[in-house]
């Protein structure tokens, strides 16, 4: 099982090589479109979001709870 950091590197390099080399390849008359870059985003975010709260210890938050 990849980690979160692995995932997250993967992601950046597909976002990179879709912003250096376009969203799609053409190759002998056939065409194929790379991953969607907007949801690239949004996967580079949220694991960005789970990395941190991975560094940060994990856990559950809780705000304005009521002590039992």
């Amino acid at each position: 099982m990849s980690s979160i950091q692995d995932k997250l590197d993967r992601v950046r390099v597909a976002i990179e090589a879709i912003e250096t080399g376009g969203q799609s390849v053409s190759y002998e008359g056939r065409s194929v479109n790379k991953a969607d870059l907007k949801t690239l985003y949004e996967r580079e975010a949220y694991l960005e979001q789970r990395l941190a709260r991975q560094q940060r210890g994990g856990g559950i938050r809780t705000r304005g709870g009521s002590p039992l």
